[in-house]
């Protein structure tokens, strides 16, 4: 559903929203391993996830990413899905037809439009900060 790149920025906004709860502002290599993400990857998806404001990223030899205390109370998982992939899980075909719509529907069409918007409403009503206290307080994981 969620491209891989998205999958690797949501696990990193949430490992770094947890790590700013905590105070600690972390670097790439650490944000890597513990997404298990690729760190040149990981480094591109970042720079994407600092350009939109949703973390914020500073050089130098105590550099790191963070988010901010505003950051944490604002940003939604739909940002993080937005900014690597676009609005396209809102409106592209549950198949991948290039041109799937009402007049021209895919057999998946008319069930994947309820999903989608239940996906939607859960993308926006769900802080990355809720998911970082579900993963502070042990009751979720980033990584097997």
């Amino acid at each position: 559903m969620f491209s891989k790149a998205c999958e690797y920025g949501i696990r990193a906004a949430v490992y770094i929203a947890q790590q700013s709860g905590r105070g600690v502002r972390t670097g790439l290599k650490d944000i890597a391993e513990a997404i298990d993400s690729p760190e040149a990857f990981t480094a591109k998806i970042l720079q994407q996830l600092s350009k939109n404001d949703l973390i914020q990223s500073s050089k130098g030899p105590t550099g790191g990413f963070e988010m901010t205390a505003h950051q944490l109370q604002t940003v939604m998982l739909s940002d993080v899905v937005r900014t690597i992939d676009s609005n396209l899980i809102y409106t592209g075909c549950g198949l991948g037809l290039a041109n799937c719509d009402a007049q021209n529907p895919c057999p998946l069409h008319h069930e994947f439009m309820g999903i989608r918007e239940q996906l939607k409403t859960m993308l926006e009503t769900t802080a990355i900060r809720q998911l970082a206290e579900s993963l502070e307080s042990g009751a979720a994981i980033l990584k097997r």
